[in-house]
C-alpha cells in the first residue's frame, strides 16, 4: 500500500487569494509567489524526491525597506492560515532590491521565482 499526498491540483485558491489580500492591508504588494512541493507536484515532479517545504511564498514589496526583516517575515508568516491550506508555509519578505541578492544566494527563493505561481496574475484571472 503506498501513501500519497492529495493532488496539487487542489491548491487552495480562494484562500491563497485571501491571504494576498491579508498582506495587502499591511503592505502594498509588487510581486507574490507561491513554490514549494505542492507547486512542484503540480507541475509533475515524480514522487521520489525530496520534498522540502511544502509551501514556499516569495512576497515583494518596497514597504518592507522600513520593517526589520524579522517583524516582516514574522507577521506575513502569521497571516497564512496552515490549517486552511494544509500546511505550514516558509515565508520570505523582500524589497525588490533585496530579491535580486537572494535570488543569486538562496536556492529556495531562485526556484520560487523561477518556477513558482504569480500569486498577483493568478488573482486578477
Amino acid at each position: 500500500m503506498t501513501f500519497t499526498d492529495p493532488p496539487a491540483a487542489e491548491l487552495n485558491r480562494p484562500e491563497l487569494e485571501r491571504y494576498l489580500g491579508r498582506i495587502g492591508d499591511r503592505w502594498p504588494l509588487d510581486r507574490a509567489l507561491l513554490g514549494g512541493a505542492r507547486v512542484q507536484d503540480l507541475c509533475g515532479a515524480g514522487p521520489q524526491r525530496e520534498r522540502g517545504h511544502e509551501y514556499v511564498v516569495v512576497l515583494v514589496s518596497e514597504a518592507f525597506g522600513g520593517v526589520p526583516w524579522l517583524e516582516r517575515v514574522y507577521q506575513a508568516g502569521n497571516l497564512w492560515d496552515a490549517d486552511v491550506m494544509g500546511a505550514r508555509a516558509d515565508v520570505h519578505c523582500y524589497t525588490p532590491r533585496e530579491l535580486e541578492r537572494k535570488v543569486q544566494r538562496m536556492r529556495i527563493v531562485r526556484e520560487t521565482v523561477s518556477g513558482g505561481i504569480d500569486l498577483m496574475a493568478s488573482a486578477t484571472r
